[in-house]
Parts: C-alpha cells; sequence; structure tokens
C-alpha cells in the first residue's frame, strides 16, 4: 500500500488540467478562490431560474392549465424529480467525453430555450385553454390543456428539467475542481467552497421564493417566466468571464464502461475458479514446482504495479482475468470500483433526509394555512413558508465556517474540525429532531382546533401563530446545510478523479429519491391504516381529520432508524483522501 501511496503522492495536482482553450493549465495564472467566484454568483442565478417556477408551478399547471389539484402535483414532484436524476447524465458527460465547461455552458442554453417556450406560453392566450371561472356552479367544467398546448408545456418543462440536470451535475464539481485539494490550504478552501455554494443556492432561493412568486401572483405568470429566462440568460455571460482562470479536468472516459468492466471481469473469473475448483487437487499435482505454482497464479501486472488492497477482495480476481483481453483491468481501475461501492451505502442514508424535507413543501404549508399568518399587520402567505429554511441556511453556512469549524479545529487538533462523514451524521441527527418537534406541533395546534371555535371549514384561521412551523422548518433547515454541504464535499474528495462529477450528482440524486419516497410512504400508510372499521392516518375532508402527527412519529422513527444504520456504515468506512490521483 505504501508504493500507492508514494506514486500519487508524487503526481502533480495541475496534471491532467487544461484552460478553456485546451491548452494545459497553469498553477499561476488557473484555478483558486477567484475562479470559484464566477461560479458562485453563477449558482445564485442558476437557482434563482429554477426554483422561481417549481415552487409556485402547481398553481400555474391548476389556476391556468386546468390541471387537477392531483394531476398539476404529480406533475410537479415528476418535473423536480427528473430534474434532479438527470443530474446524474450531466455529471457523466461531465466525466465522461466534455469537460464540467462545457457541459454548463450546453446545459444552460437548453433552460432557457425551455424558459422561453414557458414565458411565450403563459403570455399568449392563445397557447392556454380557454379560461373559466371555476366559482361558478353553472358554468361548464374547465377544459384541460392538451394537443399541441399540452406539448408545447411539456417541452418547456422537460427542456428545462434537462438543462438544471446538466447543470447541477457539471457546476458544483466545476468550482471545487479550481482549488488544489494537495495541500492543507487548499482542502480548507475546497471545504470553504461547498459551505458557500450551498450558501448560494439558498440566496437564490431567498430571492425566488419571495420576490419572484409575489411578481408571478400579482403581476402574471409571463413575467415570473421572464425573469427566470433573464437571469439564466445573464449567467452565461458572468460564467465566461471566468474563462481565463478556470482550469478544466480532461474527461477520462466512461466512468460506468470502468465500473462494468471490473464487476464483469471479478464475476467471470469467480465463476471460472467455482467450475475449476473440484479439478484443483489433479491442477496441483500436474504442476512440478511450487515455483510454477506462483507463477500462474500471480496477477499479470503484480509485479510493476502496487498490490491491490485486501477490502472487498472478490473484486481483486477482476486483475487475474487474460480472456478476453477487453477485460483485462488494472489495479487502479479496481480500486477505484471498490470505492464507489463504499460511498453507495452513504448515500443510500441520506434518502430518508430527503424523504423528511419533502413534508416542508406539502404537510408542512397545508399545516400553517389552518394557522393564524399574520406577523404585525402583514399577512405572510403559506406558499413563502420555505422562507424560513432558506433563511437558516443563509445564516448557519457563514457562521458554520468561520466559527464552528475554525473551534472544531482547534478542540479536535485535525485539519477539517469536522470530518464529512460527522458532519453528515449531524445533519441526519437534527432531522430526527426535526420530525419529533413537527409530531408535538402537530399535537398542540389540533389541541387548539379542538378547543376552538375557528376551524379550516368556517374559512377562519386557528387561534395559534404559524411561527410554531418554523421549528421544524429551522431543524430541517439546518439539517439540509450540515447534510447537502458535507455530502458534496465527501463524494467530491473521495470519488476517483474519473468519476468526481458523478459522484457529487449523487447529492440531487439522493434528493430526486427522497421526494419520490415521499409519495410511496403516504401512499402505504394510508394502504395500511386505511379499512372498513379505521380510518387512514392522512385521509379527510380536512387536515383536522388527519393524524398527521403519527405519521411525523413514523418519519422520525423512520429517521432514528436510518441514523443507526448510517453509523454502522460510516464506522467501517476509511477515507482514501490520501490515495487519491490528481487530488
Amino acid at each position: 500500500m505504501m508504493e500507492v501511496e508514494n506514486q500519487l503522492n508524487s503526481s502533480s495536482s495541475w496534471d491532467g488540467y487544461v484552460d478553456w482553450r485546451g491548452k494545459p493549465a497553469s498553477r499561476t495564472k488557473h484555478g483558486g478562490m477567484r475562479a470559484t467566484f464566477f461560479v458562485l454568483v453563477v449558482e445564485v442565478m442558476e437557482n434563482l431560474a429554477y426554483l422561481a417556477n417549481a415552487s409556485n408551478l402547481v398553481l400555474y399547471l391548476t389556476q391556468h392549465m386546468h390541471f387537477l389539484p392531483s394531476e398539476s402535483a404529480n406533475s410537479v414532484t415528476n418535473f423536480m424529480g427528473t430534474a434532479f436524476l438527470l443530474a446524474l447524465v450531466g455529471g457523466f458527460l461531465s466525466d465522461a467525453f466534455f469537460t464540467t465547461y462545457y457541459i454548463y455552458l450546453i446545459s444552460a442554453v437548453i433552460e432557457f430555450l425551455g424558459l422561453v417556450i414557458l414565458t411565450v406560453q403563459a403570455q399568449s392566450g392563445s397557447l392556454q385553454p380557454p379560461k373559466c371561472d371555476q366559482s361558478k356552479p353553472d358554468q361548464m367544467p374547465c377544459q384541460h390543456v392538451d394537443g399541441s398546448k399540452a406539448a408545447l408545456l411539456y417541452l418547456g418543462l422537460y427542456l428545462v428539467a434537462l438543462g438544471v440536470g446538466g447543470i447541477k451535475g457539471s457546476l458544483p464539481a466545476h468550482g471545487a475542481e479550481q482549488l488544489d485539494g494537495t495541500t492543507p490550504h487548499g482542502r480548507k478552501q475546497r471545504s470553504t467552497f461547498f459551505n458557500y455554494f450551498v450558501f448560494s443556492l439558498a440566496c437564490g432561493a431567498l430571492i425566488a421564493v419571495t420576490l419572484v412568486v409575489w411578481i408571478e401572483d400579482n403581476m402574471g405568470w409571463q413575467w415570473g417566466f421572464g425573469i427566470s429566462t433573464l437571469a439564466i440568460l445573464l449567467s452565461i455571460p458572468v460564467f465566461l468571464c471566468g474563462s481565463s482562470c478556470y482550469r478544466n479536468k480532461i474527461p477520462l472516459g466512461s466512468p460506468l464502461t470502468t465500473i462494468c468492466k471490473v464487476l464483469v471481469a471479478s464475476a467471470l473469473n469467480s465463476c471460472t475458479i467455482s467450475r475449476s475448483s473440484n479439478n484443483s487437487i489433479a491442477s496441483i499435482a500436474i504442476i512440478s514446482s511450487p515455483s510454477q505454482f506462483t507463477e500462474k497464479t500471480k496477477p499479470p501486472s503484480s509485479l510493476d504495479s502496487p498490490s491491490p488492497s485486501e477490502s472487498l477482495a472478490l473484486l481483486n480476481r477482476a486483475l487475474e482475468i487474460e480472456y478476453p483481453p477487453t477485460l483485462k483491468c488494472t489495479v487502479q481501475q479496481v480500486e477505484e470500483v471498490k470505492v464507489v461501492i463504499k460511498i453507495l451505502p452513504i448515500f443510500a442514508c441520506t434518502i430518508v433526509l430527503n424523504c423528511c424535507l419533502a413534508q416542508l413543501s406539502t404537510f408542512s404549508v397545508q399545516q400553517a394555512a389552518t394557522m393564524d399568518t399574520s406577523i404585525g399587520t402583514l399577512k405572510v402567505p403559506p406558499s413563502s413558508l420555505p422562507v424560513f429554511p432558506v433563511v437558516f441556511m443563509i445564516v448557519l453556512a457563514p457562521l458554520y465556517d468561520h466559527v464552528i469549524v475554525p473551534y472544531a479545529r482547534r478542540l479536535t487538533k485535525s485539519e477539517t474540525g469536522i470530518s464529512h462523514l460527522q458532519r453528515i451524521g449531524v445533519g441526519l441527527v437534527l432531522s430526527v429532531v426535526a420530525m419529533a418537534v413537527a409530531a408535538s406541533v402537530e399535537i398542540k395546534r389540533k389541541r387548539v382546533a379542538s378547543e376552538s371555535a375557528g376551524s379550516i371549514d368556517s374559512g377562519e384561521p386557528l387561534p395559534v401563530t404559524f411561527l410554531w412551523i418554523g421549528f421544524q422548518y429551522l431543524f430541517l433547515g439546518s439539517a439540509d446545510l450540515f447534510t447537502l454541504a458535507g455530502l458534496m464535499e465527501f463524494f467530491f474528495t473521495e470519488a476517483p478523479l474519473s468519476m468526481r462529477s458523478l459522484a457529487t450528482s449523487l447529492s440531487f440524486a439522493s434528493l430526486a429519491i427522497g421526494y419520490y419516497l415521499s409519495t410511496v410512504i403516504v401512499s402505504l400508510v394510508n394502504g395500511v391504516t386505511g379499512g372498513p372499521k379505521h380510518k387512514a392516518w392522512l385521509s379527510g375532508s380536512s387536515l383536522n381529520e388527519f393524524e398527521l402527527e403519527r405519521f411525523y412519529w413514523l418519519m422520525c422513527a423512520l429517521s432514528a432508524f436510518n441514523f443507526v444504520h448510517y453509523v454502522f456504515w460510516a464506522k467501517k468506512y476509511k477515507y482514501r483522501s490520501i490515495l487519491q490521483l490528481n487530488n
């Protein structure tokens, strides 16, 4: 193993990087915090363009496209889930064929085209279904958008989703690539970048869920789409302004090809060994000397290459395969696949947290809608509740980077202060607390509803302030900050050089799966708890009839079990940062 370490540490951290013209990158001209500044500004604009529509899209589909409430909710879920899952495609293309630089530019243009289509449709009445007034009982049912108008709507939405996926899969890795991870100072800067990347996400979201949502509700959706279109358009020249100081990682070929080759080679060789095990005694008898046995069973490159690690030893059999030649694997390829397999359990353990986060845009908003949403003379719309976690993240990100981490470094005497896995673990613990708080607040809300004459059915808010909901937003917003930034940094740092963009995009894939899983859990809960004599927990004509607090306690229990599961895998994990080639 020392041979591997010496070989990797001897490599220059600037090898394998080029500028935007394809010439070798220079240590004095390219990279550094100056280059990441452009990336952070672009992220503010990009997230503003995406969330300005995603956070309020359900109303547009219901009121203007005449979707049923369930149809609009499913359409928005599918749109957001698809956008985040497509981050894997953006990450894959960045690693395999293009640089993150070009993937961002291509994706931004695609998102821009999608937003142009949505803006034109929102502006032109002829591209929308006929207007109708659903409040009049004698009115004919509203005509659902269909035909070419529906095709135009979905074309715009999924062009936006494709563009968002490409950006999410390339931009975080592009920013992190600007910093040299082979020095302690560079690693500290990289950690700061990921903290401020989440900060930039939150800044864009804050503008989206306040100013742009207000404009959409009061001036028209064509203005909201127009602002998003302008934001993503302006992000392109801002990104290009940093071209002269970017360093771009040269694509190293398809990481999926390497993964499949190692898995197939080890599987084929395992089958060969299994079939020949019955004849092993005869085979040994034929060999004339121990030295001949050693020579024949030694991996082909073992004399000139470092030895493979003992972990996941089954994959080492990929080194012994001779035929077909296309399946021959190197030690480095085998070790890279081992790392990918080892980080997958960490990825899986964050899905439940994102399932909890999905509740912030569903049941939490409905809870707040039944409560008093006034702050003094200001009336806060329930759809603006996402401003709570966004503000918490904006405050906590700099506080974490400039106060908590330096204090932790002095306390632990370690470079990172708080390790990546510890940071993710803190986020998972906060999600457990958040669900317990949410259940307690719902118990309080229902108690007030039973004691008060005000009710949802009468249209009057309950005499309890919606600020109680802010506590669960506080804990889940903090959990998102710790986990998302920690997860992106963990994946980027631990992943092999050839798979960094793809690995970083797993953070957004976890978010997409969490949203999908939330829908599945709600359906399962209603299916299990409902029956001829029992009413399903999440059913009824009003939220007061729901057993929402039981659902929250269930999510709390699942989160606690998930944390125990996470601790098991985190303790088994061994960091590979010192063994990373061109870190």
